[in-house]
């Protein structure tokens, strides 16, 4: 099996309490971390895939609005 770098991108929404929209903004930045790889051991064999890890290279938010 070959070895593969690929760039993901991926966009969340987060309802966070806070008291600040700065407060709102930074916890959600700094508290939510890298996803985990879901698949399952029969997806994996089935597929002939491995994702050896997840790390996350950006992670910034980009609006907050008060609901």
């Amino acid at each position: 099996m070959k070895t593969y770098q690929v760039v993901l991108t991926k966009s969340y929404t987060v309802i966070v309490k806070a008291n600040t929209k700065q407060q709102a903004r930074h916890v959600v930045e700094f508290y939510t971390g890298d996803v985990k790889d879901i698949s399952r051991i029969q997806d994996r064999k089935k597929y002939k895939f491995i994702i050896e890890g997840i790390n996350c290279k950006m992670n910034e938010g980009l609006e907050v609005q008060k609901i």
